[in-house]
């Protein structure tokens, strides 16, 4: 499992801008979790959608640019 997680709907427009972001930011490889068909990541994450979580449970709700991710990333990890 990859250190990052990005919580995101089916055809959600802020999660494409997101998904460009992170591109831009040159994050590594991540997870996409559609939170769409489960109630418990409707319930916590409903209308924050883009999230992007960090491995330690850190979270970043957006909107977020490419400098917030990599700093949310740690200026010590090589991306």
């Amino acid at each position: 499992m990859s250190e990052f997680t990005l919580f995101q709907r089916d055809d959600c427009h802020l999660c494409d801008l997101a998904l460009d972001v992170l591109a831009q930011a040159r994050l590594p490889e991540l997870t996409s979790v559609w939170i769409d068909e489960d109630d418990g990541l409707e319930a916590r994450y409903g209308a924050r959608v883009p999230v992007l979580r960090r491995g330690d449970g850190a979270e970043l709700d957006w909107p977020f640019d490419a400098e917030a991710v990599r700093a949310f990333a740690g200026a010590d990890r090589s991306l």
